[in-house]
């Protein structure tokens, strides 16, 4: 079974980012599920709209069990963002294996245009889908939900993390990167890369068809990664 964990709004100016917990709780999961990635997905930036640095979810999916308890899954995540909450944050999360097409349509909405707090309550309770606010004002439910539907349509955001790829340094090989996690590298025309070299510090996937694709560009003589926002 297929599961989305949508996290948003959890950190201030000074912590650590919303991103960094997400990664955190996913290493932790990875002892009882099959990680598929941390992805980030772009909302609205817009002086209307309260967010911290750049109104940024993160989502992670994971395969479980066909019997996994939903709710037991929230609250061991719920208690790992409990113990790292940071003042002044308005954490969301969100919880859920079934993400209709409403909830895809919702996270577009929120990409483009204000949404909130009651249209996501009352999109998740017609959905049966477990969405909690753990502090503050509670905002964080609209980028913990808005998250798990664009993630779950599989085309769009990128990858914080996938497989081994924040373990390379340096100049890479294509095979070496594709070992590591990533399905296919390509440049921004669609073209794909099957051989050189590729910085891989920074290799941020974009999310393609629900898989990592490494975009990247030539310069000199090797591929550079780019961070795509969407």
């Amino acid at each position: 079974m297929m599961i989305f964990v949508g996290i948003d709004d959890t950190d201030n100016l000074e912590s650590r980012g919303t991103g960094r917990l997400s990664r955190a709780i996913a290493d932790e999961l990875a002892f009882d599920f099959h990680i598929l990635g941390v992805v980030r997905h772009q909302l609205l930036v817009d002086p209307r709209v309260p967010y911290t640095s750049h109104n940024s979810c993160a989502v992670i999916g994971l395969v479980g069990p066909e019997d996994t308890n939903l709710a037991a899954l929230l609250e061991r995540v719920k208690a790992q963002m409990l113990a790292d909450f940071q003042t002044g944050s308005d954490p969301g999360l969100c919880v859920t294996a079934h993400v209709p097409e409403a909830v895809t349509a919702f996270g577009h909405k929120a990409q483009c245009d204000l949404v909130t707090q009651a249209e996501a309550r009352a999109l998740a309770v017609a959905n049966g889908i477990l969405l909690e606010g753990l502090g503050g004002t509670q905002d964080g439910v609209i980028g913990a939900l808005a998250g798990v539907g664009l993630s779950a349509e599989g085309n769009d955001g990128r990858y914080l993390q996938v497989g081994k790829i924040r373990e390379l340094t340096g100049l890479q090989t294509i095979e070496t990167v594709l070992n590591a996690g990533v399905t296919a590298v390509e440049t921004l025309d669609g073209q794909p890369v099957l051989e050189g070299l590729i910085m891989s510090d920074k290799i941020r996937p974009a999310m393609r068809d629900g898989k990592p694709v490494a975009l990247v560009y030539w310069v000199e003589d090797h591929w550079q990664p780019i961070k795509p926002e969407r």
